[in-house]
């Protein structure tokens, strides 16, 4: 199929984009458009303006500052993966990066467009929820952080106004020694995951887990942070059976019934095994100069 008629709008700056935005009534963003242009070929959307981003550099960049790692939303994916400077500063980014897709669709992809998009089964949403990163949108009354627990509100859904752009992706560095560890499950490679995990660990000088942060992806309407999993490890002496009950901890944050795909109670199980399994990688590289 085709899509339906639309006008199209190249800016060549960022300032330029956002006024075409605000004039408006009903546009839509181009940043990679893996998303975008088969939703509009299939007429599921209808824009009367497309924007295409892709001529304004501002928005291509990744720069490592006062503890963040800070990716520009038209930024591709590919990019950011094979970016030395980033991997030294999270390596937890090139890893979840490797999950995503394949090397085509990051090779176009874009971060601010997967952000954007919001798929609650999608990687980069999660990287962000995880490690409590913060989006930055910008509109005609100026720019505004979002904290990225604050940015995903549902399935496709996020809080930018219709007015706004997303322009950044900030992303804490991970402190020395902190372990790391993303992985997931789908039928294929590339495929949309049963279930995805993120994790990062440090370890006290008494030798108990002083700080913990986990999130997955696939298993609600939004990425979403293993809270019962954190205050479940920290202030405990990690071992293998601790993280089992961190895992079946995990399974109570599973809200998508059973689809097409899989039933709730597979997900569960697939996600519990994930978070066991993430944690013991962490832990094997705390401490590691990565």
């Amino acid at each position: 199929m085709k899509p339906s008629s639309f006008r199209y709008a190249a800016p060549s700056s960022l300032r330029e984009a956002i006024d075409i935005r605000a004039r408006s009534e009903d546009s839509v963003i181009l940043a990679g458009g893996q998303s975008l242009i088969p939703t509009m070929n299939f007429r599921l959307a209808n824009p009367d303006v497309v924007i295409d981003l892709r001529r304004i550099a501002e928005l291509d960049y990744i720069r490592v500052t006062d503890g963040l790692v800070r990716i520009g939303a038209m930024t591709r994916q590919r990019a950011v993966e094979e970016n030395a400077e980033a991997a030294a500063a999270n390596p937890l980014i090139r890893e979840t990066l490797r999950n995503v897709a394949h090397p085509a669709i990051r090779n176009r992809g874009t971060i601010g467009g997967s952000l954007a998009h919001a798929d609650p089964s999608a990687e980069l949403p999660t990287l962000l929820t995880t490690l409590r990163g913060v989006l930055t949108a910008q509109g005609p009354s100026g720019r505004r952080s979002i904290p990225a627990s604050e940015f995903f509100e549902f399935i496709f859904t996020t809080s930018l106004a219709p007015d706004e752009l997303l322009i950044e992706a900030a992303v804490p560095v991970l402190e020395p020694g902190e372990g790391w560890a993303f992985s997931e499950f789908a039928r294929r490679h590339g495929d949309y995951a049963v279930a995805g995990v993120a994790v990062t660990l440090r370890i006290g000088g008494d030798g108990l887990i002083s700080h913990a942060r986990l999130g997955a992806c696939g298993i609600s309407t939004v990425p979403t942070p293993l809270t019962a999993c954190e205050e479940l490890l920290i202030g405990e002496a990690p071992s293998a059976e601790l993280f089992a009950r961190a895992g079946a901890a995990a399974r109570d944050a599973v809200t998508v019934s059973d689809d097409s795909a899989t039933s709730k109670a597979y997900r569960q199980h697939v996600l519990a095994g994930l978070v066991e399994a993430n944690l013991k990688t962490a832990m094997t590289r705390v401490g590691s100069t990565r």
